[in-house]
């Protein structure tokens, strides 16, 4: 590394693990003058046409003279990145600042010149787009502002390259050179090609392990039994369509097959390629697999072997290196100590797990952090028939143990335009990134369900093996933001199978209004109380009595599903004894031919004790996909005279199948979070806007904020400073004046004017009211000298007190609003009614900062106790438009600033006209590093 004087330290932070293009993996680095043989023998595999386009010159060589240059850097003016796989250069980038002639220079010139060169084997796997977000990031910390780049018009690909980053460019010709020069400050436009760009990558990542053309399993035993050979016997059994290879270095001489599969010693024996390699040897002999995998061109690991972070300190620095190893060859891993990953596609048909039996093909995705709750998952959807497809159960499944690297969110790339899956569902034990989780959910949950249960919510601590941001926000905070991005959150396995079983294939309510009609009245009535627990709004239910028939379910179905004031309905079966009872196929039968007649409206079913009622009613009649109904359509409602309908015919292969459930409360459960889901999908296609306000000085207060953080006076600002800065963002703090004689407490009294309140500030007592800490409505100086001695003899000494004296609000609601800048999930807004109640209760409501204006309006509407804003008991409606005006002030100021850490206001007195900030408390920091509008990376290992 560079160590002499006039050299910057190098920059360890600019390293970085990055996805490609076309899946692999590939490390940005600083170069250094270690790297002058790495640099020869990367430019001698570059073709002569690349290198004309570089040096706009043949240039078939470099000169001793170029190699100094090009390793000799300060890491400010001059900065050079490679791109390495297998620590072999595949691509550089250097830039160079220059000022106004375009001479060299240093700071404060704030443009720079940028040249790229890329092997010729390697373009096209989106290198150069990658190098050019990391180059950037670069320069802006060092104070370029601004890249400027010369281009021979032929070459086309690196000229696309530019244009096509999103920055806001000049382009212009001059002397037979294309000139561009770019802003580096992001913008949306960039921000949105950076992110298309990773889902691109990152989903064709996964798709690489998921979608295999060959597999072998490395520690494949010889005789039956192990973990090896029982992956291997899977795959086999799945009917695999690729070629599968087992590895043992333990074979005899002449030996070539394990259970009839072609067997080698070694990876680096077989004969052609390998896209996937299953790991099941132990871990101390995985670093020789990873070298041969790395070495024969294996595209991805799936490492079932344990020992590693989930055992302990020696093992998390064993998962580390074993990452970085992978990842020096372009290999991503699932795992370690993973249960293995399967997809059912019929052209794939790959089961490389542990699970003993593939799974039905279906609809639903299944990712899962622990193996344990993986096998759970598989074998409910199992035994509850696969859910309510036509083709009925997964369509993939990934358990990614450890999650040392594929985690959550690169499966939620995949799944975000994998035709084969319409619904996701997952159990995670931890969130790695909820900032980027949350982006990436409430994307994938504007085109498809995404069902999330939480494991290890109340341990405090994540599980063993999972590398995890600290966040400060409680779990109940973090799972509210999840909802406002489009997740459904549930609490159990149970309910998570629920969920996806009636989303994989009913259409989503476009309302709360359930219609619920069986043979049981008692059944009815508790689906009725379960909806109302729930939120919904059901209709009373219709008692068919234990003599209905088929066609009678059949006929009700049909003009419950035909009611105007209907958006869901509830069917309640209970078995009937008798020779005439109905069979559970003729009853599955009406059921799914009625609910076929008007496809727009989810049916479920709540049975009892009627064993195959559930397997008939999501029994498959075709092999392929059903068709999501695209729009609702609209039906006509049955006349009460219309004679019976006859007996329904068997159904088409495009009758629909409906989910049952064995209890009233699950099925229900289920429906309400379609419903809240239905609504969160049709607000999300108008979110709002962030409204602008004249009033705002957001370069008064970046001065203000930028002094304070310069004095180094401490995270908090006075009164003094709080009040100034809010000012500026429009939100006006009602003065209180220290008391700590009852002399003051009468001046201040007389320069605010009667009436006043007296209130004690000491930390055990702000806010406190129920304690006597607070004296309200003192309408002279004597009522303020009674107060102010009855206070100091309750609680102490003026000093202990801390008294100041405030003018009276005009009485309404007491609120409280909150903001803070969370270092994992970002920044939140939070609202609530003041006071110990609603502490007590949790009853608090949040959403993530930029707040839209139809965000806040939602806000203030989600807690529990929202209607005491709304004239409760015949109390005043109070002015909920300008809670919300205040609730957008503050999301603009934290979202204009992200130094403002926290602001608390409280209380925030709403009156029936107006409102009053009567407290508030800001807290400024340096900024927290936001990685998601930094370049593309890898987790760091």
């Amino acid at each position: 590394m560079q160590t002499s004087p006039d050299r910057h330290a190098y920059p360890a932070h600019w390293e970085a693990d990055v996805v490609l293009r076309d899946g692999g993996t590939a490390r940005v680095r600083p170069i250094t003058v270690d790297d002058a043989e790495r640099l020869v023998s990367f430019y001698e595999q570059v073709s002569d046409e690349s290198k004309y386009y570089r040096f706009f010159a043949p240039y078939p060589r470099l000169s001793a003279k170029d190699v100094h240059r090009f390793t000799h850097h300060d890491f400010v003016d001059r900065v050079g990145l490679a791109v390495t796989v297998g620590g072999e250069f595949i691509a550089t980038v250097r830039y160079d600042r220059i000022g106004p002639g375009g001479t060299p220079a240093s700071a404060p010139a704030d443009e720079a010149e940028v040249a790229f060169l890329v092997q010729d084997a390697h373009q096209g796997r989106g290198v150069a787009s990658a190098l050019l977000e990391h180059i950037a990031a670069v320069a802006r910390e060092r104070g370029i502002r601004r890249f400027a780049a010369e281009v021979l018009p032929a070459n086309t690909k690196m000229i696309k390259v530019f244009m096509d980053a999103g920055y806001t460019q000049k382009r212009s010709f001059e002397d037979g050179v294309v000139r561009l020069e770019f802003d580096l400050e992001p913008t949306d436009r960039s921000l949105a090609v950076q992110y298309a760009r990773e889902q691109r990558a990152e989903a064709r990542s996964v798709q690489r392990l998921l979608q295999p053309g060959s597999v072998a399993v490395v520690g494949a035993g010889r005789a039956p039994g192990g973990v090896g050979r029982s992956v291997l016997g899977n795959i086999l059994d799945a009917g695999y369509t690729g070629r599968l290879h087992a590895v043992n270095r333990g074979l005899a001489e002449g030996e070539t097959e394990i259970g009839g599969v072609p067997a080698r010693r070694s990876v680096r024996d077989i004969d052609g390629p390998v896209d996937l390699a299953v790991v099941a040897v132990p871990a101390e002999r995985v670093p020789e697999v990873v070298d041969e995998c790395g070495e024969h061109g294996v595209q991805g690991l799936v490492v079932v072997s344990a020992g590693y972070a989930d055992s302990g300190p020696e093992g998390r620095e064993r998962q580390r290196a074993l990452v970085r190893q992978a990842r020096s060859y372009g290999m991503r891993i699932i795992g370690p100590n993973a249960f293995g990953i399967i997809n059912t596609a019929p052209e794939v048909r790959l089961n490389a797990s542990l699970a003993p039996e593939s799974p039905r093909p279906g609809r639903i995705g299944l990712f899962a952090q622990s193996g344990a709750i993986g096998i759970a998952l598989l074998s409910r959807l199992h035994r509850r028939g696969g859910g309510v497809t036509g083709v009925t159960g997964v369509s993939t499944f990934v358990s990614s143990g450890n999650r040392a690297d594929v985690s959550g969110n690169d499966v939620l790339q995949y799944w975000y335009d994998d035709p084969h899956t319409d619904v996701a569902l997952m159990y995670l034990e931890s969130i790695g990134n909820p900032r980027k989780f949350t982006r990436l959910a409430r994307r994938t949950a504007a085109a498809k369900p995404l069902v999330v249960v939480q494991g290890a919510r109340h341990g405090g601590v994540a599980p063993q093996g999972h590398a995890v941001r600290a966040t400060r926000l409680p779990h109940a905070t973090v799972s509210a933001l999840l909802r406002q991005a489009g997740v459904i959150r549930v609490d159990t396995i149970t309910e998570l199978v629920d969920a996806g079983l009636l989303l994989a294939r009913q259409p989503l309510p476009a309302g709360p209004r359930v219609a619920i009609l069986g043979n049981s009245e008692s059944l009815g009535l508790l689906t009725y109380d379960a909806c109302l627990s729930e939120g919904l709004r059901p209709q009373p239910p219709l008692d068919l009595t234990t003599a209905a028939a088929p066609a009678d379910f059949h006929a009700a179905l049909a003009r419950a599903l035909a009611d105007d004031t209907c958006d869901a309905v509830v069917v309640t079966a209970i078995p009937t004894p008798g020779e005439g009872a109905p069979g559970d196929a003729a009853l599955a039968v009406a059921l799914r031919t009625a609910a076929a007649e008007v496809p727009a409206k989810p049916v479920l079913v709540v049975h009892v004790e009627l064993g195959g009622l559930a397997e008939a009613l999501s029994a498959a009649t075709s092999t392929a996909p059903q068709a999501r109904p695209a729009a609702p359509v609209a039906s006509t409602p049955a006349s009460p005279a219309s004679p019976a309908p006859p007996a329904p015919a068997a159904p088409s292969e495009e009758a629909r199948l409906i989910p049952a459930y064995p209890a009233a409360e699950r099925a229900v459960r289920a429906l309400a979070q379609a419903v809240a889901y239905g609504q969160w999908r049709r607000e999300s296609a108008d979110p709002g806007r962030v409204p602008e306000y004249d009033d705002i000085d957001e370069k008064g207060a970046a001065e203000l904020i930028a002094g304070h953080l310069a004095r180094a006076e401490g995270p908090a600002l006075d009164q003094a400073a709080t009040c100034e800065l809010l000012t500026r963002y429009g939100i006006r703090v009602h003065r209180a004046l220290p008391a700590p004689t009852p002399d003051d407490a009468a001046e201040a009294a007389r320069a605010l004017g009667y009436p006043v309140a007296l209130k004690a500030t000491a930390p055990h007592l702000r806010h406190r009211a129920d304690l006597g800490g607070v004296r309200l409505d003192l309408a002279d100086e004597e009522q303020l000298r009674r107060a102010y001695a009855e206070l100091t003899e309750l609680f102490g000494r003026p000093e202990e007190l801390r008294p100041v004296v405030q003018s009276m609000a005009p009485r309404g609601v007491d609120t409280l609003v909150r903001a803070v800048i969370d270092p994992a999930a970002g920044a939140a807004l939070s609202f609530g009614l003041a006071g110990p109640a609603t502490q007590l209760l949790g009853d608090t409501a949040h959403r993530l900062i930029p707040v839209t204006d139809r965000e806040a309006t939602t806000l203030i509407r989600s807690v529990r106790t929202a209607p005491l804003l709304f004239g409760w008991r015949g109390s005043a409606p109070v002015d909920t438009k300008a809670l919300e005006e205040l609730l957008l002030r503050v999301s603009r100021l934290v979202d204009d600033h992200p130094e403002v850490v926290a602001v608390t206001l409280e209380p925030v007195v709403v009156a029936p006209k107006g409102l009053s900030v009567l407290g508030a408390t800001v807290r400024l920091a340096p900024p927290p590093a936001r990685d998601d509008l930094g370049p593309r990376t890898l987790p760091a290992y």
